[in-house]
């Protein structure tokens, strides 16, 4: 099966929770974006806020990771709130503002109002965008952030 690349969209101190556990979350817990990926497939964390519900902005690509396995499992958080994880491996990585690349990137097609396409939540991008990220993220080998 051909890897494929992703990008979630999160706030970075919800993204922060994952890197540290070494899982992932999309679109606010729900399972059917989770279904879309398979052992190996990319996933670029694209941050537009700081934190949930502030106001102070990002928009920075903020992580890097590779699923792990075929495993979609829920995770208690509250009483009312039971989200769907996937394990992944989190790559070391800089927080990548994402303004500059806008010229370079195909899954914007229109360049002036560039953050639509990111209200999706989770979309799939082609290789040429992942390594057009990842090259500016990336300096050197990619190292994984720790074993979980």
């Amino acid at each position: 099966m051909a890897i494929k690349y992703f990008i979630v969209v999160v706030s970075k101190d919800h993204l922060a929770r994952g890197v540290e556990g070494g899982f992932m979350q999309a679109n606010h817990g729900k399972e059917a974006p989770l279904k879309k990926l398979n052992p190996g497939d990319w996933v670029i964390f694209y941050s537009p806020k700081q934190t949930y519900g502030g106001k102070e902005p990002l928009q920075a690509f903020t992580a890097i990771g590779q699923v792990k396995d075929d495993k979609i499992y829920q995770q208690k958080m509250s009483e009312d709130f039971m989200p769907y994880r996937r394990d992944v491996d989190f790559y070391k990585c800089t927080e990548t503002p994402i303004e500059p690349l806008i010229p370079e990137l195909h899954f914007i097609e229109n360049k002036k109002a560039w953050g639509f396409k990111f209200r999706f939540g989770f979309f799939e991008i082609n290789e040429a965008d992942f390594k057009t990220i990842t090259s500016a993220m990336i300096t050197g080998e990619p190292t994984i952030t720790k074993q979980i």
